[in-house]
């Protein structure tokens, strides 16, 4: 019953037409990943079969700490935790675990869990069969089958946590480094054997090795359910302390006027907001990451994947918050409407906010011009073409995005992340197109005149702000009351 209500809640939604887009790319994006599986499903099957030193059997099971470690990463993007699935049967004569155990168990038996069987069921058909009959291989696909639920249950503990503090990333960190432990303290052969040990329990059929998964995915069970339980009904409650803080007055923005008093909001936006801060957080750490690999490393020198990660690098901060302009300020648009002009100085001031913000991945890349992998002119074409040209398309967002997006609720929030066909195209536009026009200008002209033409783009866009920020104002003014609409029916 209660999953059956999801369903109806979904197609309610008012952002039931997003929700479909969003389906649409996923199941286009499922069929790349579904071609990849196979394609590495073939040739570990060809690995394997030529292999002398272990079965077919051991050989993928030897490989799972890595295969459930991507599984795990992937999770991020396409498993949520749970959301407003609780709040509305808080009131309701029914058990009190009844809703998060009935999330954990659909959770379980979601489709998504069933993808890897693209690679496994190949790799079982070519290798494990002919080795040792159909019964043996049933019971090889079930033991994967058994981690990889396994696996989502371990993701969705991690993800409660690391929600709730973003200290929590510790935890991960010590369950891999003891996971990967038998390579680093002795060798890559005790790994495999101690991990391929599984693959025989599972595909013998021996009874001590499916009872230490079932047993394993009953524990975590029951520890998913009193962690998502005290977290949702925690925050439902209310029951986080407030402490006083000093108010930071910023007053050096004042001499901007009615912008200033829209970039105070925006800081103060980042600093007293959960989820706005975890966000700037991310995000930071992400720039911080990324300019030490280009810097320290020469995994990216080549000159695709260099420029690909420099431009990438510079719009993180867009991705991650222009994406979604305006709908923090769904929760209080009502307030931003009462004065006609309010919303161009709003997105004036989220518009110098992230260009700011620009000056941090430019200041971690300096090391990169100190090893002679990137040039001053490389890197000032792409700051002046990210906060041009990318920023101006990002900013067009605010005419299409219309949700809201909770400022500080992360467990019982409708958890409302648009996608429309306009954030697609604008963010895959932002990702692909400045680094193919780059490497079309190198094929053309010398590095310096391609960047330089670049800087001249950027440079024009962003003297040319107000022009376009009024034309983003004016489209924005029409839909004005779809938009509103929209925004309190998600709040």
């Amino acid at each position: 019953m209660l999953r059956s209500h999801v369903k109806l809640a979904e197609k309610r939604s008012a952002a039931y037409e997003q929700n479909r887009t969003a389906k649409v790319l996923i199941y286009i994006s499922s069929g790349f990943v579904v071609v990849y599986l196979i394609f590495l499903a073939i040739l570990f099957a060809l690995i394997a079969n030529d292999s002398s030193s272990t079965t077919t059997y051991e050989f993928l099971y030897s490989l799972a700490p890595f295969i459930l470690a991507v599984d795990f990463l992937f999770r991020f993007m396409a498993q949520q935790t749970p959301a407003q699935l609780v709040k509305p049967y808080v009131l309701q004569p029914i058990p009190k675990y009844a809703c998060v155990e009935s999330f954990i168990v659909t959770a379980m038996i979601n489709p998504n869990n069933f993808l890897w069987m693209f690679m496994f069921v190949p790799y079982a058909i070519m290798s494990v069969v002919f080795n040792v009959g159909l019964w043996c291989t049933l019971g090889f696909l079930l033991g994967w089958m058994l981690l990889i639920v396994i696996n989502s249950q371990w993701y969705m503990l991690a993800r409660t946590l690391i929600n709730s503090r973003i200290w929590w990333w510790a935890l991960p960190i010590v369950v891999y480094a003891i996971v990967f432990a038998p390579w680093y303290l002795d060798k890559f052969s005790t790994f495999a054997d101690f991990y391929g040990s599984i693959g025989e329990g599972v595909t013998l059929w021996h009874p001590l090795t499916y009872l230490a998964l079932i047993a394993l995915l009953a524990v975590l069970f029951f520890i998913n359910r009193a962690v998502q339980y005290h977290f949702v009904y925690a925050e439902l409650a209310s029951v986080e302390q407030t402490h006083l803080k000093t108010v930071s007055q910023f007053r050096f923005l004042e001499r901007f006027g009615e912008v200033g008093e829209y970039l105070k909001l925006e800081v103060k936006s980042v600093m007293r907001n959960k989820n706005m801060r975890k966000q700037f957080v991310f995000a930071v750490a992400i720039v911080t990451v990324f300019s030490l690999l280009l810097s320290f490393t020469d995994i990216y020198d080549d000159s695709y994947n260099s420029n690909f990660l420099a431009f990438y690098n510079f719009a993180i901060f867009g991705l991650m918050g222009l994406s979604r302009v305006m709908s923090a300020e769904g929760n209080y648009i009502d307030g931003l409407m009462v004065h006609k002009e309010n919303i161009i100085s709003l997105l004036k001031a989220k518009y110098y906010f992230y260009v700011v913000m620009l000056v941090l991945p430019f200041l971690l890349m300096i090391p990169t011009i100190i090893q002679e992998k990137c040039t001053l002119l490389m890197l000032l074409s792409i700051f002046f073409f990210t906060a041009g040209v990318e920023y101006c398309l990002l900013m067009h967002m605010a005419i299409f995005n219309k949700q809201t997006v909770p400022l500080n609720e992360k467990f019982v929030s409708k958890g409302n992340v648009e996608t429309n066909y306009f954030q697609v195209i604008i963010n895959l536009a932002v990702l692909f197109v400045p680094v193919i026009t780059v490497m079309v200008l190198l094929s053309f002209f010398s590095a310096n005149t391609a960047y330089l033409i670049l800087l001249i783009l950027g440079v024009l866009l962003m003297v040319t702000n107000s022009y376009w920020i009024r034309f983003i104002y004016r489209q924005f003014m029409k839909r004005r009351y779809t938009n509103m609409e929209s925004f309190r029916a998600t709040r």
